[in-house]
C-alpha cells in the first residue's frame, strides 16, 4: 500500500480536484491549502505570498532567479521558501497516509519506497474550457492562462529539482483527465495506491 500519492498536474486538468476525491476515497489527509498555511505559518510569509512563489517562477524564464536579492547566506527569499516548504512536506510524510499537491512533492519524496507519483495532464482545449467553469474568466483569455501558469511551474521545477516538470519518468502514472474523467482517473489511483 502507497502511503503517500503526490500529485503533480498541468494547471485546468482538474489535478487538485482527483487529489481531494483520492483522499476522501482512502481516508487520507489532504496537503495543499493547508500546505501552504503550514509554510506561511513557519515563514511569515503571507498565504498569497506561499501560494505564488511556492509552485511558481518569478516568471516564464529561468534566468529570473539569477536576478534575485540573495542574504549573506546565499539564500534569496525563494530558496528560504523552498527549503521551508521541503522541510514540511517531509513533515507531513511522517505524521502519516497523506495526498500532497505539487510543491515539487514527488521530487522531494522521492527516496521514499511508500510514496506514489501521480501526473494529471489533459487537452489545451479541455483545460481551457474547465478553468472558465471553475475559476471565470477573466481578461485573459483561457489559453495564455494556462500557457502561464505551466510555464511557471515548468520553470521552477526544473531550477528546483533539475527534472522536466510532466516528463514520465518521474512518476509512477501519468493521466489524461480529459479522455478518462475525473472519477475514473481517482478510481484508477486509488486501485493502484491499495495494490502495490
Amino acid at each position: 500500500m502507497k502511503n503517500v500519492i503526490t500529485i503533480s498536474r498541468e494547471f485546468g486538468s482538474g489535478g487538485r480536484t482527483i487529489g481531494k476525491q483520492v483522499a476522501d476515497a482512502l481516508g487520507y489527509a489532504f496537503y495543499d491549502k493547508e500546505l501552504i498555511e503550514a509554510v506561511a505559518e513557519k515563514t511569515g510569509f503571507s498565504k498569497d505570498y506561499v501560494r505564488e512563489r511556492g509552485e511558481y517562477s518569478p516568471s516564464a524564464s529561468a534566468f529570473s532567479y539569477s536576478f534575485m536579492g540573495r542574504s549573506r547566506d546565499g539564500l534569496s527569499t525563494d530558496d528560504y521558501l523552498f527549503s521551508v516548504q521541503r522541510k514540511v512536506i517531509l513533515e507531513l510524510a511522517e505524521k502519516g497516509s497523506c495526498v500532497i499537491v505539487g510543491r515539487c512533492a514527488d521530487y522531494i519524496l522521492r527516496d521514499r519506497a511508500d510514496v506514489l507519483n501521480v501526473f494529471i495532464h489533459a487537452d489545451k482545449k479541455v483545460r481551457a474550457k474547465r478553468i472558465v467553469d471553475v475559476y471565470g474568466a477573466n481578461k485573459y483569455k483561457p489559453e495564455k492562462r494556462l500557457d502561464d501558469k505551466d510555464k511557471k511551474r515548468r520553470v521552477n521545477y526544473k531550477y528546483y529539482t533539475d527534472r522536466d516538470w510532466g516528463d514520465y519518468h518521474n512518476y509512477d502514472l501519468c493521466l489524461d483527465s480529459g479522455t478518462l474523467g475525473l472519477e475514473k482517473c481517482t478510481e484508477l489511483i486509488c486501485d493502484l495506491a491499495k495494490s502495490t
